[in-house]
Formats: C-alpha cells, structure tokens, sequence
C-alpha cells in the first residue's frame, strides 16, 4: 500500500523521536530517517543524488569555517591556562559579597565565555577551579555546583558563541548582527544570576559563609596583570569584527591565531597542549558537522513530503497572535532541551520554524537570540542537563546529582525572567544591532 507523502513525513518523525529516545546519536538519526524517506518519496537514484550534492553544498560555506577555529581559540586558551586568572580576579573583587565566591563563578564564566563559545568548555574550566573552593568554604553544595553549571550556559550566549553561528547560517542572518544582539542579554543573565544569588544569601546566610580575605586594593588591582591574554583576545577580536575591520569568519582565525601567539609570548604551549586543543577542536567540529548535515538532509525530506508546511500553517495559524505564537514555541523548546542536545534541536526545529517565522514576520535576529536562550535551559534542565553532567564528573560522589539538579531551580527562574524581558521589550537585543 502506497502512502501518501504527508503520511512519510510524519511517520519520519515519529521514527526519528523513538531513535533520539533509544539513544541513537541525533546526526545518525537525522540522516537516516531523513535518507528513508527521500527514498520513499523520490526512489533511489534522486536519494543518492541527493546524498552527493547536499553534505558538500553545506560544508563547502565558507562561513562555517569559523567554527573550529573559535573552538580551537577557546581550546587552546583553556588548555594552555590562559584563563585560569579570570576566576582568582572575580574572587578578588567580589569575595566580600554575600555569596561572594557563587558570584566571581558567575562572573568568571561571563569572561571566560569571551574566549570560548561553549557552555561545555566553559563549565568544565571554571568547575575545576570554583568549585573545589567553593565546597572548601562550605558553601551549600547545591548552590555551589548549580551555580556552575548554570554559568557555564553563558557561553552559548555571549559571543562567539557556537549556536549563534549556527543559526546565522542555517537562516542567513548576519552573524555580527546575532553577536551584537547577544550581549547585552548575555550580560543580563551574568547579573540577574549575581542578584539572585547575593539574595538569597544574604536572606540565607548558612548557604554561603562569609569569607574572610586579607586582601588589599592593591591586591585587587594587581590580579588583572593575570587575564591581559583573555583582555587582549577580546579587544583583538570582537574590536575588530564590531568596527568592521573583519568578518565572523575571519575573526575566527584572528582568534585563533592570536591566542596561539599569546600562547607563545606566555611560555604557556607545549606539543601536548596543542595537540589536545586540535583534538577536542576536531572532535567537536566533526560533531556538530555530521548533525548539521543530518539537518540538512531532514530539511529536504519534510520539504518535499510537505511536513514543513503542514506544522507551519498549524502554528501560524490566524487563530493565535504573534505572542501565542511565540509561547507556542517557547513550550516546544523547553520541552526538547530536557530530552536533546542544544545543537541538534536547534538543527532539527528551524527547517520546520523558519516558515512560522516569515509568514508572521518574526525578526529573525531577536528569535534567534531568544532561541539561544531557551537552548541555554536545556543544558541544565533534567532529564539531560549536559552542563550538571561535567559538573558531577568533576565533583565526583561528593555532590549527588539531584543536589545539582536541585541547585539550578532558581536559576532557571531568573532564565526565565531574562526571556520574558526579551519578549516584552525586543529593543534589548535589537538595539545594538541596529545602532
């Protein structure tokens, strides 16, 4: 019995959640439902065509290039040291505070995440220097991981951030224009998560004891000799690309080129320190490469089975208002961040959004920040949580996990705030942007 195509493609994605289900890696899912049903639909030989033309098409855009090479900057300056003073500054400056070492985490990971573009590359450097400290000072041991694997989630935020490259290429969207618009989000979240933390600790005292530090203003001023390479990175890269001088894609080999320098000038590199930082560079790449293609593969399925169309008209519908559609949305993210890989949902919905988006006049560069956002969620939101997951391998069986779990509720609260700022009042992303 022949099905009708409509019918593939949802029978496509049926299949494709029970495999996400059964732990099949998302890019081997993507591909293989989406290589099922184009055979299906057209036969084999337009498959295998397809399979031919569509993988070089996308790996062949230039732009992309400057995802390894952002990655391979924030590899090289995690394993070469070069950000290991950001956490000791914070702590310098804000240790007094109530919650003072929650907070300089919080603050260390903003600035690490400058140098970065990953949550997981930014969890995993300030867990293994903030938390030990922080459970030596008995902290609360759920606000003292939650508070990592929270802050960790800005560097998916403040540029250059990987899922921001991503989407500006899969929309075609300016990827300066999404940096710019994410960081004044980016430092909203770094700051609400500070009030958050400094009052519920001041309200609270047992769950951050204070600290007491000798520490002269000299001191202070003295500990920002130690994160010149991480000051140097930033005004290097993001002074140039903002004023133009160069594009997303070359800042990328401006940053990696520069902190190999920098690298260099410290006395910091040693072959092992460059061949793990190619490595895991090489390894995340093929990652996201092998589920971005996946994508691209699903987006022709749904294409020609209709599937795309069909969910478009329904949440499109003029039944509901651009802000219902907007929650709509908002649910649908939540609800896959705490079963899916950030990247892989963000592959896997735009095909089927993008049209929403354009029939309803969407502004693409405040969706995608606000998708980056609700992204950023799901890297700490349970079941999946892969932020709570490099912080428990690094705490060990000191911290059980739904203590983490637990440490992160009112983090995703203030997440939640953020979101809903940037839904009522667009202008916080749009205006740098278009200024």
């Amino acid at each position: 019995m022949d099905l009708a195509k409509e019918t593939v493609g949802f029978i496509g994605i049926g299949v494709l959640l029970v495999m996400i289900f059964l732990r099949v890696p998302i890019g081997v899912a993507l591909s293989t439902v989406s290589l099922g049903g184009l055979y299906y639909i057209v036969g084999p030989r337009p498959t295998v065509g397809m399979l031919a033309q569509i993988p070089y098409d996308f790996t062949a855009h230039w732009t992309l290039s400057s995802i390894p090479m952002f990655l391979f900057m924030g590899y090289l300056c995690y394993h070469a040291g070069l950000t290991t003073g950001l956490f000791r500054l914070a702590r310098l400056w804000l240790s007094w505070l109530p919650g003072g070492l929650s907070v300089a985490s919080i603050q260390g990971s903003a600035l690490f995440a400058a140098v970065t573009g990953s949550s997981l590359a930014c969890t995993a450097a300030m867990g293994r220097i903030a938390v030990p400290e922080m459970l030596a000072a008995k902290y609360d041991k759920g606000l003292a991981t939650g508070t990592v694997a929270a802050a960790g989630t800005i560097g998916s935020m403040i540029p250059p951030s990987i899922l921001l490259i991503i989407y500006g290429i899969f929309v075609e969207e300016s990827i300066a224009k999404l940096f710019m618009g994410a960081l004044i989000p980016g430092i909203m979240t770094a700051i609400f998560y500070s009030i958050m933390v400094i009052t519920r600790c001041a309200i609270t005292p047992s769950l951050a004891p204070k600290v007491h530090e000798d520490v002269s203003m000299a001191d202070r001023f003295w500990a920002i000799k130690d994160t010149w390479p991480v000051i140097l990175l930033v005004i290097g890269v993001f002074g140039g690309l903002f004023t133009g001088v160069f594009t997303p894609t070359e800042a990328g080999a401006v940053g990696a080129a520069l902190s190999f320098l920098i690298g260099l000038a410290k006395g910091a590199l040693s072959w092992a320190v460059i061949r793990e930082a190619i490595e895991e560079t090489l390894r995340t790449t093929a990652s996201i490469f092998v589920i971005a293609i996946g994508a691209q593969l699903l987006t022709r399925f749904f294409a020609l089975a209709g599937t795309t169309q069909i969910i478009a008209d329904f949440i499109a519908s003029p039944e509901y208002s651009q802000l219902q559609v907007i929650l709509i949305i908002s649910v649908i993210l939540i609800l896959l961040g705490m079963l899916l890989d950030p990247i892989g949902i963000m592959l896997l919905t735009i095909p089927i959004l993008l049209p929403v988006l354009e029939a309803r006049d969407i502004n693409l560069i405040w969706f995608g920040i606000l998708m980056a956002k609700f992204l950023e969620i799901g890297f700490i939101t349970p079941p999946v949580g892969l932020n709570v997951f490099v912080v428990k391998g690094i705490v060990g069986d000191q911290v059980p996990i739904h203590a983490i779990f637990k440490g992160i509720t009112w983090f995703v609260v203030m997440d939640l705030l953020v979101i809903a700022a940037l839904i009522i009042w667009p202008q916080i992303i749009l205006w740098l942007p278009g200024a």
